[in-house]
């Protein structure tokens, strides 16, 4: 039995930081909590995705991902990595799925339309075995189902309009089918290392899902409005507005969606702890959102109904609006009802406040 307590769990995942990767700090947690019988089996498929997900794991710069992989988890089965291939490898799956005691991560949207033929995973009995049907089965008998990265928990960019195979997130397939094992999402396009280990290491320290926002997302990582946390608010606040990427001031007009976003990029940081998108001078694209990419397209362009100048309404109040819009488009007369009476003008030429100012 882990000594590790829930509560001293969540203060160290929202306080791992680019300094000390999550997955090490964790490691000796996880050693402990690992059964006499053997590490614990992970499965890991993909569907309908570009494999970023698995490389931004993998390329996470520290060796604890490596000690994770191979000393705490079992893995029997991963496209990019297993050494096996072929039939070898579809018999590991087949037989880890018949012994039971074992977890899925599903990488990658799943297509359904004309019975989900537009992915295969694999052949039995000299047929193609559909991506879908292998979705159904594998998690049907796993302890939980992780969906890593925005496509495999919502659709995200496979999905995205006029989606024409039909692809959906993995917990809406198995509610379609009734299939009742929890299903924990890790949306990112990609995702951060430390969500994925976060949310495995919860799993089985405490044998149970950690706390999960109302589409699936563990509030710890996923529980604080990108926007509310922005390194660039004062601009925000002060209404000082870029206009150009090589611009101070907020990003909101040239495509940042930061107050429909959730995550805690802006403190966990990318590449050990290197930077992130906002501190690179890109704007946030809401990747980590249900409704990725629709939501965020035209992704360089103000996103309608916020009328930017003089805005002084918290950014929870400006989150909390777009995050309900978002469901019908961003609806821009909802959104700007709201926003009334907090926005005054501003003279042409940006009003009384310079960037300077602010540099």
């Amino acid at each position: 039995m882990s000594e590790l307590s829930r509560r001293g769990f969540l203060k160290l995942c929202a306080g791992s930081v680019a300094a000390v990767s999550l997955s090490q700090v964790l490691l000796p947690e996880l050693a402990k909590a690992a059964p006499a019988s053997g590490n614990p089996p992970v499965i890991w498929i993909q569907g309908a995705s570009c494999t970023g997900c698995s490389i931004s794991l993998l390329n996470s710069g520290q060796p604890g991902m490596k000690e994770i992989l191979t000393e705490i988890i079992d893995l029997k089965f991963h496209p990019n990595v297993s050494a096996a291939a072929g039939d070898l490898a579809m018999k590991v799956i087949d037989d880890t799925r018949d012994a039971g005691k074992y977890y899925l991560v599903v990488e990658g949207a799943v297509p359904t339309k004309n019975g989900g033929i537009y992915c295969t995973v694999g052949e039995r009995d000299g047929k193609h075995v559909i991506f879908q049907d292998r979705v159904k089965e594998l998690a049907k008998n796993a302890d939980a189902v992780i969906a890593i990265g925005t496509c495999a928990s919502y659709g995200g960019v496979a999905a995205a309009k006029p989606n024409p195979t039909g692809c959906k997130g993995v917990d809406a397939v198995l509610k379609e089918a009734g299939i009742e094992t929890p299903v924990v999402n890790i949306p990112g396009c990609p995702i951060h290392p430390d969500w994925f280990v976060g949310a495995l290491a919860h799993i089985l320290l405490f044998k149970e899902v950690p706390e999960l926002d109302k589409i699936g997302r563990p509030t710890v990582f996923y529980g604080k409005c990108v926007h509310d946390n922005c390194p660039r608010r004062q601009y925000f606040d002060a209404s000082v507005f870029a206009k150009n990427f090589s611009e101070p001031g907020c990003l909101l007009e040239i495509g940042c969606k930061g107050p429909l976003a959730h995550c805690d990029s802006f403190d966990r940081l990318w590449n050990s702890g290197v930077n992130w998108c906002i501190k690179s001078g890109a704007p946030c694209l809401g990747c980590t959102e249900k409704d990725f990419p629709d939501c965020a397209t035209p992704f360089y362009e103000r996103m309608p109904g916020v009328n930017l100048p003089g805005i002084t309404a918290s950014a929870d109040a400006v989150g909390g609006v777009l995050g309900v819009a978002v469901a019908a488009g961003i609806g821009a007369h909802l959104v700007g009802s709201i926003a009334k009476g907090r926005t005054g003008k501003k003279e042409e030429g940006g009003g009384g406040i310079n960037a300077d100012d602010l540099s």
